[in-house]
């Protein structure tokens, strides 16, 4: 057992809102679980954390193979046994109300402390249980939710293809290289890829040459041009490919 878990409050020091344990005055450093307790008493749910970090921090930089299940123990161990001391005083003493409120405290914070005890550290049959079970619960929803999303992927994925006859896919990549430059009328972009790798993604998903699978890098050698690329590295659309051309049509009467 270490001598010290707590970090003391220095003297002097009258901050109400300290985490440090203890006195401002001269006090003995023995009774640092009690102080521990008594500063617990002084906190509301919402700074359980904050303090239990403050003493945690302190304790692992004092010693040297300090570890944070030695010190959740120690605290645990602390709680768990004011926890029973209290349950065993007379009821019917006047301190009683004080007693159980400090007890219902003590409680909240065990519950908090429950929640970052990955070592099930001094937990009953029944405690284990409840949190296995909970675990279980929590995976078989996170496994719900992931076949929910399989199922909706696996809707989208197909097995047909297009095929693009006698050696043409330089003829659609010049199809393709049209579409991403199209302007509509208010000079916006027609289509507007996040990315440009998109577009040799879904060509090489979705199209086969003759019925033979497409090498991304074959793709991207073509489609995977951009103003501030080096343009070294591409390869224009041939002049015997560029078959068609994209125009902006007349618009008919109404």
């Amino acid at each position: 057992m270490r001598p010290q878990y707590f970090k003391h409050r220095a003297i002097f020091d009258f901050d109400k809102n300290t985490n440090d344990v203890g006195f401002a005055l001269p006090w003995k450093k023995v009774n640092e679980d009690n102080h521990f307790l008594f500063r617990l008493y002084k906190k509301h749910k919402g700074q359980y954390k904050e303090l239990y970090q403050h003493h945690l921090q302190f304790f692992l930089n004092k010693y040297d193979d300090a570890t944070e299940q030695e010190f959740f123990t120690f605290v645990k161990k602390l709680i768990t046994d004011e926890i029973g001391a209290i349950a065993n005083k007379d009821r019917y003493k006047s301190d009683h109300a004080k007693d159980r409120r400090n007890s219902m405290q003590l409680q909240e914070f065990l519950d908090y402390l429950n929640t970052k005890d990955q070592w099930f550290i001094q937990s009953n049959d029944k405690e284990t249980i409840s949190r296995q079970l909970t675990e279980i619960n929590k995976l078989i929803a996170e496994n719900r939710k992931l076949k929910d999303e399989n199922k909706k992927l696996r809707e989208l994925e197909t097995k047909d293809y297009i095929d693009i006859r006698n050696g043409n896919q330089k003829v659609l990549y010049h199809i393709i290289l049209q579409l991403r430059d199209l302007k509509m009328e208010d000079g916006r972009e027609l289509v507007n890829a996040t990315t440009l790798i998109i577009w040799s993604k879904m060509i090489v998903k979705y199209f086969r040459v003759d019925g033979n699978e497409i090498s991304i890098e074959s793709v991207k050698r073509y489609l995977s041009y951009s103003d501030n690329a080096d343009a070294t590295k591409y390869k224009p659309i041939p002049q015997k490919d560029q078959l068609y051309n994209i125009v902006l049509a007349k618009r008919r009467g109404v």
